[in-house]
Parts: C-alpha cells; sequence; structure tokens
C-alpha cells in the first residue's frame, strides 16, 4: 500500500501517478474464495423467478430473464441472463445486487451462477449512502482509485464441462446476423491474448471456474464501437479491472490481485491509485474534477474501492464501490454525439446546456456530412464520432475543458438571472414548505401553494399564479408534492409554452428508504398537529395515515434520463429524512453552483437558521381544504364540511401589452413541412437546427401592433387599447378573448442564420372590417381596415437560434429582404409556400406580464 506523506490539498493531482505496477504488491496477499452455497443460490433464484413472473407496479421489483445457448459448449449448456431496472437497484429487498448475473445448472441439475458483475454502485451524491458523511462514518481503506475506462463492460468465467463463457453486460454469443456482438469481439480478444501466452481459452475457463470467479473487463476498441473517450489501436482491447466471486452477495479481489491476474493472463491493466484517508481521497477528486484530466490524458471519472459497513462498531465491513464521474467535458462530448444523431435522423433535440457551442458544433458537422455522406452512414454506427469531435476543436482552435467552459462565460448558465421555478418531487412531510418559506424569507422569491387554490382546473390556474408571480419576483417556489409524472409533465408544459425563458429546477426528495422516509414523515406530520391545509393530523390520525399513504403508493421516482423529468433544467437531489436546515443549504448551494447570477452568495449559517426558524414557527396555513375520505367504498366524500374560499388578492391592472392574430399551430407547422420538404440541404439546414433545438415556436401569431409603436401610432393604439378594456369589462365576451377574426395568408419563408419568419397577408373576413374609419373627404387616402398592422410587412415568426435572438429582428430581417432580395450574397433564404394557405386566426390582447 502506498504511504501517503502530509502535503497540501493543491498538490495533491501532481503527487498521485496512476500507476498500472501495483501487481507486485499482490505477492503474499490472501486471495478471496468462497464455494458456491446451492441452496443459497436455489432460494435466490426462487425470488428471482417470482419476481419475473409478476406485472410490473409499483412496490415490486421486476427483473427479466432471458436464455442463450453457449456457443461452443460440448455439454450444450444454456445460460439464464437476470435484468433489473436501474430503479430497483435503491430498493433494501432485493436477493443480489448484481449489475450483470448468469445463471445455470450443472449436469447433476444443481443451481449455480455462471457469471457475476459487480453490485450497482452509485455516483457521489447520487444516494444518500454516497454522501461524504455517510463515507466518512461507515468505509475504512485502503481507497483504491480505478480511472473509469470508457468502454462496454465484459464479464469472463468457467463453465462446468471447461469451455469459457464470455458475456456483455445482459447477454452472450452472436445476434444472429454479420454485426458482431460485445461478447463475440470481447472472445476474439481473449483468443488473441491467450496466442500470445501460448495459453488456450479452456486453459482460461479452468483456471476462473478454480478460483469460482467472474472476471470483469472493460472492452475499448474504436474500430468497433466508439464511445466518449479515444481508443486507437495502440491502447485498444480488454482493460481487466475486476474479479468477482460467484456469489449472491458481493465478494471481490483488491485491485493489486486484478493487476497480477492481468499481466499472468495478457489482459491490460487498469490504471490504479492507492490512498489511505478519505480526506484526501476527496480532495485528489476534487482537484482533478477542475480539469477532466489526470497523469497527462482525459479521464471520466474514477471508481472507489474500499470497505464499507452497515452498522459502524456492529456490522462487519464488506466490499463496497462508489463511483466519482466528471462532468464536463465528457457531458457536453455526449450532447454533441446525441444531438448529431437526432439531426441526421431528422428528430428533435433538447439542449441541455453548452448551447451555442454545440450550435457552433453541429453547424460544423452538418457542412462536413453534406461534404462527405458516407461520415453521416458511418456516424450513426459509432464510427468517426472522435474523430469529427476532435476536428472541430481542432478548427476552433480549443481544448474540449476550454469548450465546455465557454458557455459559462458567454451566454450559458451565467446568464440566468432571474424566472427560475423550483419544483419539489416529494410525499407529504418531507418539509417542502418549509424550504420554500425559508428560501423567500432569504432572497424574497414567490411561493404559490397549489393548496391555496381552489375550484375546478387547478393544474392549470396553478402554473399560470406561477407565471403571474415571475412578473414580481426572480423565482417562485411551486409548493405542491408533484409525486407522479403525470403531474410534472402537466406542470412543464404549461409553464415552458407560456414562459419559455423560465428555468424550472427539481428539487428531488430521493425516495431510496421507504421504511425511514415512511416513519421520518409521520413523526413530523404529527408534530405539527392541524397547522397545514390539507393534513389536519390532530384531528383525524387515522385518515392522515391513509393519505399519506396514498402519496407514497403513488410516487413515481425522478429519471432526468427521460421524460417528463428530462425537461428540467437542472434537478437537485435532497434526502428526505434530513431536516429541512440541511436540504436548506444543499438548495442554495447548488442553485450558487448553476446559476451563480441568480445566487450570487450563500447566506451566513446564522442567516439559514433564523430563516427555518421562521419558517417553522411563524407558518399558519391561509385556507383549510376539506378533503375525500378515499376509503369510502361509494366514492362520496365522507367529510361533508363547507369547503372555505380563499380571500381574493386584489388584482393590480394590466396593461395591453401588443395586439395579436393568433393562428393555429398545426396549420403552420403543416405548411412549413410541406415546404421544406423539397428543399435542398442547404435550402432546409436553418429549419432543421431550429428543430433539432427545440427554437421552433411552440405557438404562432402575427403581431397587429407593439405599445413600443404607440408614439408613432397613438389613435390606433388608443382604439386597440378602447377595444380591449372595452371586451374585458363586458361580462358576455368570448371567454378566450375574442376581439374579432382575420384570415391568415401563408405568402412565403424568409430566413437567415439568425430567425425565420412566414410573410403573410392579412384578409378581412366580413365586409364591416374592410372599412372602418375612412380617411377624409378628398384625403385621397385609402379605406383604413379595422384590424390595421403597423409593421413594414406583415409576418409570423417561426423561431430564433437562441435566446440572445429577439422575435423582434423578423422587422430588420424583412426590411433588409426588400432591400436587397435573397439569394447568393444577401446571407437571406427565401421559399415560396405552395397554393399560399388561408388560415383561420383570432384577434386578441395580450397584456402586459
Amino acid at each position: 500500500m502506498e504511504s501517503v506523506p502530509e502535503a497540501p490539498a493543491s498538490s495533491l493531482a501532481s503527487r498521485y501517478t496512476a500507476s498500472t505496477d501495483y501487481a507486485k504488491d499482490a505477492v503474499g496477499m490472501e486471495v478471496p474464495h468462497a464455494s458456491q452455497d446451492p441452496q443459497q443460490i436455489a432460494a435466490m433464484l426462487r425470488t428471482l423467478e417470482d419476481s419475473s413472473k409478476k406485472s410490473k407496479g409499483r412496490g415490486v421489483f421486476s427483473a427479466k430473464k432471458t436464455k442463450y445457448a453457449v456457443s461452443n459448449s460440448p455439454a450444450g449448456i444454456t445460460v439464464d441472463s437476470w435484468k433489473f431496472q436501474e430503479s430497483d437497484f435503491k430498493r433494501r429487498d432485493m436477493p443480489t445486487y448484481a449489475r450483470g448475473l448468469f445463471t445455470t445448472k450443472s449436469a447433476k441439475g444443481t443451481p449455480e451462477i455462471a457469471a457475476r458483475g459487480y453490485d450497482k454502485f452509485f455516483n457521489i451524491n447520487e444516494v444518500r449512502e454516497t454522501n461524504w458523511d455517510h463515507i466518512r462514518e461507515r468505509t475504512r481503506g485502503p481507497y483504491e482509485l480505478s480511472l473509469k475506462e470508457n468502454g462496454c463492460i465484459i464479464f469472463i468465467s468457467g463453465l462446468e464441462d471447461g469451455t469459457l463463457l464470455v458475456c456483455s453486460k445482459h447477454s452472450t454469443g452472436d445476434r444472429g446476423n454479420a454485426e458482431l456482438s460485445h461478447s463475440s469481439v470481447g472472445e476474439r480478444y481473449v483468443e488473441r491474448q491467450m496466442a500470445a501466452l501460448g495459453k488456450t481459452k479452456e486453459d482460461l475457463a479452468r483456471e476462473l471456474r478454480r478460483r469460482n470467479v467472474t472476471a470483469v473487463a472493460e472492452l475499448c476498441d474504436d474500430s468497433f464501437e466508439e464511445h466518449i473517450l479515444a481508443y486507437g489501436p495502440d491502447r485498444a482491447g480488454l482493460y481487466l479491472h475486476g474479479m468477482n466471486v460467484n456469489l449472491p452477495e458481493f465478494m471481490t479481489y483488491p485491485s493489486p490481485l486484478v493487476q497480477k491476474f492481468a499481466e499472468d493472463w495478457g489482459f491490460i491493466k487498469t490504471a490504479l491509485i492507492m490512498i489511505d484517508s478519505i480526506e484526501e481521497v476527496k480532495a485528489f477528486l476534487e482537484e482533478v474534477a477542475e480539469t477532466g484530466a489526470h497523469d497527462g490524458r482525459d479521464v471520466e471519472g474514477f471508481v472507489i474501492r474500499c470497505k464499507m459497513t452497515t452498522n459502524p462498531g456492529v456490522a462487519p465491513y464488506q466490499d463496497w464501490f462508489f463511483k466519482y464521474k466528471f462532468e464536463e467535458p465528457y457531458l457536453m462530448f455526449r450532447q454533441w454525439r446525441e444531438a448529431t444523431k437526432a439531426q441526421i435522423s431528422g428528430r428533435p433535440f433538447k439542449l441541455r446546456k453548452h448551447n451555442k457551442i454545440t450550435e457552433e458544433y453541429l453547424l460544423y458537422t452538418r457542412k462536413r456530412f453534406q461534404a462527405d455522406r458516407e461520415l453521416s452512414k458511418a456516424y450513426v454506427k459509432n464510427h468517426g464520432i472522435i474523430q469529427l469531435r476532435n476536428d472541430f476543436l481542432e478548427f476552433k482552435n480549443m481544448k474540449g475543458s476550454d469548450a465546455a467552459n465557454l458557455d459559462d462565460l458567454d451566454g450559458g448558465a451565467a446568464t440566468v438571472t432571474r424566472d427560475v421555478v423550483l419544483v419539489p418531487i416529494a410525499t407529504i412531510g418531507c418539509g417542502k414548505t418549509t424550504i420554500g418559506l425559508a428560501l423567500g424569507s432569504l432572497f424574497g422569491w414567490g411561493h404559490i401553494q397549489n393548496d391555496n387554490i381552489t375550484g375546478p382546473k387547478r393544474p392549470p390556474r396553478f402554473a399560470k399564479a406561477i407565471i403571474e408571480q415571475l412578473e414580481d419576483v426572480p423565482a417562485v417556489f411551486a409548493d405542491r408534492n408533484n409525486a407522479m409524472k403525470q403531474e410534472r409533465k402537466g406542470l412543464l408544459d404549461d409553464i415552458k409554452t407560456q414562459h419559455m425563458s423560465a428555468k424550472l429546477v427539481a428539487l428531488n426528495f430521493v425516495h431510496d428508504d421507504i421504511e425511514s422516509i415512511r416513519q421520518i414523515t409521520r413523526d413530523r406530520v404529527f408534530a405539527r398537529g392541524d397547522n397545514h391545509q390539507t393534513i389536519q393530523a390532530a384531528s383525524n390520525m387515522k385518515k392522515v395515515v391513509g393519505i399519506m399513504e396514498n402519496f407514497i403508493d403513488r410516487f413515481e421516482p425522478c429519471d432526468p434520463e427521460r421524460g417528463p423529468d428530462a425537461g428540467f433544467d437542472a434537478v437537485i437531489n435532497l434526502d428526505p429524512t434530513a431536516g429541512s436546515r440541511e436540504n436548506l443549504e444543499v438548495v442554495i448551494k447548488e442553485l450558487h453552483r448553476l446559476y451563480p447570477n441568480f445566487v450570487k452568495e450563500v447566506p451566513s449559517v446564522e442567516d439559514m437558521d433564523l430563516a427555518i426558524n421562521a419558517a417553522i414557527d411563524g407558518y399558519k396555513p391561509d385556507l383549510r381544504h376539506n378533503i375525500p375520505d378515499r376509503s369510502r367504498k361509494d366514492g362520496k366524500n365522507a367529510n361533508t364540511a363547507q369547503q372555505q374560499k380563499a380571500a381574493e388578492k386584489p388584482q393590480k391592472k394590466r396593461p395591453l401589452e401588443y395586439m395579436s392574430v393568433d393562428v393555429t399551430t398545426k396549420d403552420v407547422l403543416a405548411a412549413l413541412e410541406k415546404t421544406f420538404a423539397p428543399a435542398g440541404p442547404a435550402q432546409s439546414r436553418f429549419f432543421k437546427q431550429l428543430q433539432g433545438t427545440r427554437r421552433v415556436q411552440p405557438k404562432f401569431h402575427v403581431t397587429l401592433m407593439h405599445r413600443a409603436s404607440a408614439r408613432d401610432h397613438p389613435d390606433l393604439w388608443q382604439r386597440y387599447t378602447t377595444l380591449q378594456e372595452t371586451a374585458a369589462a363586458d361580462p358576455d365576451s368570448p371567454a378566450n378573448g375574442k376581439l374579432g377574426e382575420l384570415d391568415v395568408q401563408l405568402e412565403r419563408v424568409v430566413f437567415d442564420d439568425r430567425i425565420m419568419t412566414l410573410v403573410v397577408r392579412l384578409v378581412p373576413t366580413r365586409p364591416e372590417d374592410e372599412n372602418v374609419n375612412p380617411p377624409e373627404s378628398g384625403s385621397g387616402l385609402p379605406p383604413a381596415p379595422r384590424w390595421q398592422c403597423v409593421n413594414r410587412v406583415a409576418h409570423i415568426t417561426v423561431g430564433t437560434r437562441d435566446d440572445s435572438v429577439k422575435p423582434k429582428e423578423s422587422n430588420d430581417l424583412l426590411a433588409r429582404w426588400l432591400e436587397k432580395g435573397s439569394g447568393e450574397g444577401t446571407g437571406i433564404g427565401e421559399l415560396l409556400i405552395e397554393g399560399k394557405p388561408m388560415i383561420a386566426g383570432i384577434v386578441r390582447g395580450v397584456l402586459s406580464r
């Protein structure tokens, strides 16, 4: 074990060099070994079989079994692969936590584990067990830090008949077509290794069987499949990083023994660092994370192996892993890869960050693909990804880390100063309201409680209240549990469609220990008694327990990688069993890290203490709800007390912002798709970019007049204002704010590399709209229609390149178009819309926010 001298944390990264020479330390080390217990494995398989037959649902873990024939097995052995849902690994009732598990039966019918991956391990702060405090309290060194190689995992083990079993994470054998599988490529590498050593695959199979272990390696070969880091011919191969004993529970070799085995059997050794102190581990990782590189090479992160106890001083220490993944530039590189594939296939893709540099990269790749069609075909098959990325970085004359930091300096997270919506994902008693009130006390942010909204159609009115409050404050706490994905989707859609620039941040109360959460949240709810809108625990404890159980049963965990939760701009994980004060600090520090110009500094400890105390002591509900008793079989509300109504807050008068002609989105999109479908790559490039970056507007309208033009057209603005105010005061006016009708004829699309707009013609639908204010006799002026557009060219803005381009730039584009036309040398593109379709429009007044 390496002895670490005392030194300042700032010099840690330079002192620790990743080494592949720890194999010599393995001499004399005790080799972990245990034989398989058939009864224990049979019990595990019974549980897995039962779960594979159950329907998926909340409260049930799901195991999927797939049978594979082992190629070249003389005895015709088959193996069963067991696959679990990723969320199941956070449960407490699994019979095994192996991520990658293959079982079989011996010739005598005895069940056995054929190959076993690692226990699922989590990133730092991803679950409760991987926060630094838990790691300090429950682990011991030495801490083995292995570089996280970037390929696909391969399991290698020996079967009873001497066959070498080579698997990927959940399968083995060929795919049944000309395309090689991961396991087949892995097996070819093993064959080369053995041939170079003068050994055979059967020799390796017998050795692994004798040890009762699975060798775990990373297949890294860009000629087969590219990932994020580059592995050319000189670095390609099987990187051995683990030797797991084939048991239901996790037992693995220490890293020096793994390196010794790699040395003896021709595998590539994974670079390794040994550190005794957890504080030095933390300091080292945080320092390397600043650059994303160590020892002269880019690294994706580290896997840290150590011993952990679930109960210090009582339970024994066992093998345990966690990982520390570096966010950048790898998140940016992954986004480039997925956005490019989406661009090639013509499907939309949401950019989560690094918008400007990613758009530049996509523009660069489009030009390369247009020049070389074979390049895009190879790209979708995971070839040429890294070279294209490197070509772009060379073209920009910057490193990946520079590109990742560029967004923060130029239009990225640093530009966020307001319009932030905090969305809890929680169940009752997690402390969300306390945190919301404390944030309001510290920063003056808004707080909308869903429980204060009564009557029908509460979800859209909840979203509307949030958007309206954003007019007056920089952020709003959306106080609702949002426990189900459907609720989150509705809120995301309602806010994003009406307020596209808003940033929605999920405050995710992670529910990975349901029993602890159930007990702690009940204690909290009963302690606060009736001090809540809907949960009056002091009055009816039995009913409250039922309500809380209903929320826990309906809770759907946040999954930021998939919709709808992928729609959040950021996710902050919180521990529902921790105190509100602790979670408050996590929220503030994470917001400061994510948006440094929004939360410019973290308040003092004393200020956060005072804010939490004030939130707990000073909170009184504005309104009490009488909720249904869902235990009644007839579905009727057992509690018939009359519901109180919220006091109406006086609404300040909102002035007219602009007069609009709204048109149906589907008609505009249909016209655009039909227009660009036959267009060449050069003409359709910007439209596909808008689609791929989700910059096509969700709703379309023609602006007749904006209040910014009131000084130039005072009489018309006064007429529009009077029409709006009269309609608003008339109880018989349409509920949708309709003031009139106009047909809108779509004539042509005009665009540059910043903005796209539709040139339209407004056509009155009624004769009385054609001549409302006739000019004075003898003036020589034509009649003035009721609905006049003061813009030089009536138009509909389709979309803009990014948030720095404002929709009003359509006027500037069209002015240049009128002066210069379109085509080569103008920088302006133009396409006629076939048939010039006419679509219906509704005239409405849009009020200021």
